[in-house]
Order: C-alpha cells, then structure tokens, then sequence
C-alpha cells in the first residue's frame, strides 16, 4: 500500500468514526430517559436553591418554574421589580415552593455586592446564567446598531460579565459542599460566524469557551457546568415568534434541555435544535459570509417577528 493510499484509507476513517459520533450521539438524544437517565431526588440533591439569572420572563422564567416542579426553592434575579413579583407569585401557587427576587440591572457594574450577600449562606444546587440581550432585534451590520457605544457596553456586560460574576458568586459554595450544577445559556449562532448579529454571536462564543474550561477545572469537585444552546425559542428577545418544528415556547424547551444534564458539557437542548445545529454548521463559510446570505438573513428575520 502506497504513503497516498494510506493517508485516503486513514482520512476516510477518521470521517465515518467523526460521523458515526455524532450519528450515535443524535440517536442517544431520542431516549435521554435511558442514555442520560436522572434520579427522581437528581434535583433536590443538589442543594436546597436554584438561582436564575433573568428569571422574571421567558427562558429564566422557564427554568424556575420547572425547577421549582422539581422541589427547589427559586431564586430568580432581573431589573424589573414588578414582573420578579409577577413571576414569583405564579411559580409559588403553581409549585408550593419558595421564590425570593432579587433586582438587579445586568447592564450595570454595582450591583454584584448586593447579590452577594443575597445569596450569603444558602445552599444553592443550581445557577442558570440566563440573563441576556440582543443589541438589535432585526439583523445589522454592527455600525448600523442604534446608539452602538451604549449597546457594546451592554451587551458584554449582560451576556458576558454577569455570567462570570455570578459563577464567581455561586462556585465557591459548590465546590466546598462537592455539588452543584451550573447551566450558562448561549445560542446555537455561536457555533457559526454570523454576520447581522456579530457582537451578540461573539458574547455567546465566550460563554461556550468559558464555560468548557471550567467544567474541566471544577469536574473532579463534582459540578456539572453546562452550555445550553438553543435555536428559535418564543421569548421577548425573539419577539414571541409563532412556535412550530424548530421554534419552542419557552417551557417546552426548558423541560426538554434538562432531560440531558448529564450529555456532556454542551447541549442544544432538543433533538431539533440538534439537527438544525448540524445543518448550520454544514454550510459553508464563505456562504454565510456573502451579501446574499446577510441580505435575505435580515429579510427572513423581519418577515417572521412581524408575523
């Protein structure tokens, strides 16, 4: 056998092993009850409080609300007094758990001491950095975003300083008590470049790389650390698009991602969003990144949060 022969026989291994991977972990997603299976005291074990960032709408709404279905007492952290409140209500009727609300402006620097002490002395199972927002709704080029120096600031602020903040907050707690369980959201757009949304896309990048190096560093203690990675969710941020095959309200998607806690340290979240993740990433880069592509991308993105 030939040098060429050899390195064609050991390229078209290497491709069926990398597919057959990622084949088997698609399949091993249709039954997480029986890949991924969890202990009905999985939840409660962890520690007696789930803290989750945004909490007041949406995703983080989502995941107090299930959290408290499984026997946690909620903590849930947002700028908005009235819809904390709201929120804190209908999970404590709907579950019979305790919530508390913090308020706190993600967007700003001084208010990290305050939670802090908040959170002194309890014993909190689980942290979901939630917390995030878009610099435009509609896709843009990143000069055309509306006052960009304010955005700029916000966006790394909220998507990207609270998460380490808070896991700065939380893991101490965690690693000294052997468990816990840490779930940052980031998006399935982080794993292509994306253009019209590129400051949004970049923060969520750090929160995937971040969180994949703690969960090497903090593993042995016990601590599960997870990025969740969803496509098209019906929240606020995404103007409540219609939900159908890709688009999920926000607890169906919340119910469907915890199922694969223990799926390795990085999730879509559904069997969909995992597909949709492969055919994302199949596409070819210069595709993404051509006028054509930016253009109908906006158009696509428009048509549907106007529907």
């Amino acid at each position: 056998m030939t040098p060429t022969e050899i390195i064609f026989m050991l390229a078209g291994t290497c491709t069926v092993m990398f597919f057959g991977v990622k084949l088997l972990g698609l399949v091993m997603m249709l039954a997480p009850k029986l890949c991924y299976p969890l202990p009905v005291s999985f939840f409660t074990s962890l520690g007696k409080w789930a803290v989750v960032t945004g909490g007041s709408d949406g995703i983080g709404r989502a995941y107090a609300q299930e959290l408290s279905k499984h026997g946690m007492n909620v903590i849930i952290i947002s700028r908005n007094q009235e819809k904390l409140d709201r929120a804190a209500r209908n999970i404590e009727l709907s579950t019979g758990t305790q919530v508390k609300v913090i308020t706190a402006d993600f967007t700003k620097d001084d208010m990290y001491g305050h939670i802090m002490k908040s959170l002194e002395d309890l014993d909190i199972g689980i942290l979901v950095n939630n917390v995030g927002i878009l610099p435009s709704h509609v896709p843009c080029r990143l000069l055309e975003t509306a006052d960009l120096e304010k955005k700029i600031y916000d966006v790394i602020n909220c998507n990207v300083k609270a998460m380490v903040k808070m896991c700065r907050i939380v893991l101490p707690g965690m690693q000294e008590r052997g468990r816990g369980v840490i779930l940052n959201v980031s998006s399935g757009i982080a794993k292509i470049p994306c253009p019209m949304y590129t400051l949004y896309a970049a923060s969520k990048v750090f929160v995937e790389r971040f969180s994949k190096g703690l969960q090497a560093e903090y593993k042995s203690k016990g601590i599960i650390i997870q990025t969740v990675a969803p496509f098209g969710v019906s929240t606020s941020m995404t103007r409540y698009q219609k939900p159908d095959m890709v688009t999920f309200t926000a607890e169906e998607f919340v119910k469907s991602s915890l199922k694969y806690l223990k799926a390795g340290d990085q999730t879509y979240g559904s069997i969909t969003h995992a597909i949709l993740g492969w055919i994302v990433q199949a596409i070819p880069t210069w595709v993404l990144q051509s006028e054509v592509f930016q253009y109908h991308f906006k158009k696509y993105v428009k048509e549907r949060m106007e529907k």
